[in-house]
C-alpha cells in the first residue's frame, strides 16, 4: 500500500494545478460596418471595439471584430450567425430581435447639408417636401422612419451620401456629427463643403446588442454590462473615452 503513496499524490498534485490555471477566454464574434471613430475600418481600434473588449475581457471574453455592412453585420446577429453588434440604436422593430446592453455612450444624430444651402433643422415639419438620404437599415426613430412629410433615399453608407449630396441628388443627409466629420477627413472630403445642423434630430444612446435567436444572447449581454460597471469603476473606460477627446 505504502508504493501506492508517492504516485497518487503526485496524481492529485496535478489535478490541483490543472485547476489553477486560467481558464482560456472564450471567444465572442462580433460585426459592424466602420463607422469612425467609434468603428475603424481596421477592425482592431475605434471607441466600440476598446471599450466592448475591455469589458468582455473583464469577464473572460475575447472579442473576434469581424467588419460587415451594417444590413449584413443586422441581418446575421438577427439570425443568431454571429454573438455581438457593439453599436446599435434602439427602435421599436429591433427591440423584437435582439437584446440590449445598458448604454456606454451617446449620439447625436445632426442633419448634414451642402454649406452653400445650409438647413437647420426645426422638427420633423422642416424636412417637408425634401430628399433625404438614409443609411440602409438604420435606426433614426420610428417617428422619423414613419413621417410621410419627406423622401427617404436609401443608400449603404453616409460615404455614399455625402456624395450623393454633392452631386445635388439629395438635399440633406443625417448621421451622429462626431462620427461623420471623422469619416469626412478619412476619406478626403472637404469638410467646408458642408454644414451641420445646430439642432439634431436626436440624441441616441448607443447599445451592445445579440440576437435573440442566439443561445448566448442573454448570457453575453450581462456579461457585458458587468464589465462596463468594472471598467468604470476601474477608471478603463475613461481612459478610452478620453482617448478619443469624448
Amino acid at each position: 500500500m505504502i508504493s501506492g503513496v508517492q504516485p497518487m499524490r503526485s496524481l492529485v498534485t496535478l489535478i490541483l494545478l490543472l485547476c489553477c490555471l486560467p481558464a482560456k477566454a472564450e471567444t465572442v464574434t462580433a460585426a459592424q460596418d466602420p463607422w469612425p471613430p467609434f468603428i475603424d475600418a481596421d477592425g482592431q481600434s475605434g471607441i466600440s471595439i476598446e471599450l466592448s473588449r475591455a469589458a468582455l475581457a473583464t469577464q473572460g471574453y475575447q472579442l473576434n471584430m469581424k467588419i460587415l455592412p451594417w444590413s449584413r453585420a443586422l441581418n446575421e446577429a438577427r439570425s443568431g450567425h454571429i454573438d455581438l453588434l457593439i453599436a446599435t440604436w434602439k427602435t421599436a422593430e429591433r427591440r423584437k430581435f435582439l437584446y440590449f446592453s445598458e448604454a456606454y455612450a451617446i449620439n447625436k444624430i445632426t442633419f448634414i447639408s451642402r454649406a452653400e444651402e445650409p438647413f437647420e433643422y426645426t422638427g420633423l415639419f422642416s424636412l417637408k417636401n425634401k430628399a433625404v438620404g438614409v443609411a440602409r437599415n438604420y435606426g433614426y426613430g420610428d417617428a422619423f422612419n414613419h413621417s410621410k412629410l419627406f423622401k427617404r433615399y436609401e443608400a449603404n453608407d453616409l460615404v455614399a451620401n455625402l456624395k450623393k449630396l454633392s452631386r445635388h441628388r439629395i438635399d440633406v443627409t443625417l448621421d451622429d456629427e462626431i462620427a461623420a466629420r471623422a469619416l469626412m477627413k478619412a476619406k478626403g472630403f472637404d469638410t467646408s463643403a458642408f454644414h451641420f445642423s445646430q439642432t439634431p434630430l436626436s440624441q441616441n444612446p448607443l447599445y451592445v446588442t445579440s440576437g435573440i435567436a442566439n443561445p448566448k444572447s442573454k448570457r453575453l449581454i450581462e456579461a457585458f454590462n458587468r464589465g462596463l460597471k468594472t471598467i468604470k469603476d476601474n477608471g478603463t473606460y475613461d481612459a478610452i473615452m478620453n482617448k478619443y477627446g469624448m
